[in-house]
């Protein structure tokens, strides 16, 4: 399996929504071109860096919606 990696959720019913929600943050950064699904162009020659600087903001964006919506749910531990 050399060459592919596929990301593991803890819950692998879980696939959709994340690629929901990551269509949904490059589309509201204006990223859309930078998503791997609407972009068959090999990307293998460039630096880890430009690979990061335009698909970076995404993954970013993603962790920062889903922080707010689990602080939102109002956790407590009581």
């Amino acid at each position: 399996m050399a060459g592919t990696r596929k990301s593991r959720l803890l819950n692998p019913d879980a696939y959709d929504a994340m690629q929901k929600l990551k269509f949904e943050c490059a589309k509201d950064l204006g990223l859309m071109q930078f998503v791997k699904e609407n972009n068959d162009h090999y990307r293998g020659h460039l630096t880890a860096a430009e690979n990061g600087g335009t698909g970076g903001p995404i993954g970013g964006e993603m962790v920062k919606r889903m922080v707010a919506a689990y602080e939102s749910k109002g956790t407590s531990t009581n």
